[in-house]
């Protein structure tokens, strides 16, 4: 199947680049270290709210006995997760111009579509995230039967040790790769491009897929490492979130501008 022609100006902007070098998301990473490390209390800081914020939010299923959507809700912040760093982004803008930044810089964004163009990728994204946890629910269901949560000591053996377990792992996976995948493809670009040219959110996200598509090899490799750094954080039980979050944000907006020239 092929895609059509992506168009060589949007909006009526420069062009972007297509056929990137496979190991480019290693160029990212570096770029994103390095302005992690400008001002790094702004970048850690972050990071830290965020951490603070996902470990209460877990903790908060722990209480209310939701422990049964734990993993479908980690699962689901990393299709979130671009809509959260978007103060990163403005760091990184704001460097690669040779200005300062403040707190307020980050906290307080003015994207150059409207901030309404910016809500409604990030409403978009997080019913994708609801959808999915949805999902992850009802496939629970369909090999386990409607009955009540396993728990946390009992699932691992359950998953791995039953065939119902390992038919959930396989189709679940299957399943959750499609959601992630997608939102990947329409975030990967499209809030940044939002934050720097005057264009809608439709056209945004679909620039953003067919970048994403005509450069699937970086991209994969991209993927990698974004999925890389967010087990980090997991087996950290998050606090790997601290450094791991904002790295990512900052070499997203590096990958942005890797395509814009």
């Amino acid at each position: 199947m092929t895609l059509p022609a992506l168009s060589p100006r949007i909006g009526g902007k420069s062009p972007y680049a297509r056929d990137l070098p496979t190991d480019a998301a290693f160029t990212w990473l570096k770029e994103g270290w390095r302005d992690l490390w400008a001002q790094p209390v702004l970048s850690l800081g972050y990071g830290f709210a965020v951490f603070a914020i996902s470990a209460a939010i877990v903790a908060g299923l722990f209480v209310q006995g939701w422990d049964s959507v734990l993993f479908p809700a980690l699962a689901g912040f990393m299709v979130v997760g671009p809509i959260l760093a978007v103060g990163l982004y403005e760091k990184s803008r704001r460097l690669s111009l040779g200005e300062t930044v403040s707190l307020g810089d980050m906290l307080i964004v003015r994207p150059a579509a409207g901030i309404r163009q910016m809500l409604f990728v990030g409403v978009l994204l997080c019913m994708l995230m609801l959808l999915w946890m949805r999902a992850a629910v009802l496939l629970y269901a369909l090999f386990f039967g409607w009955r009540p949560f396993l728990g946390l000591d009992h699932i691992a053996p359950a998953l791995f040790g039953t065939a119902p377990g390992l038919a959930l792992l396989v189709v679940g996976g299957l399943v959750g790769g499609l959601f992630a995948a997608f939102s990947f493809a329409v975030s990967a670009f499209s809030i940044p491009m939002l934050l720097d040219k005057r264009v809608d959110a439709f056209t945004a996200m679909g620039a953003s897929m067919a970048l994403t598509w005509r450069n699937l090899p970086t991209m994969i490799v991209w993927g990698a490492a974004v999925l890389a750094l967010s087990l980090f954080s997991l087996a950290t039980c998050l606090l790997g979130l601290i450094v791991a979050f904002p790295l990512l944000g900052h070499a997203t907006w590096r990958a942005y501008e890797a395509v814009r020239r």
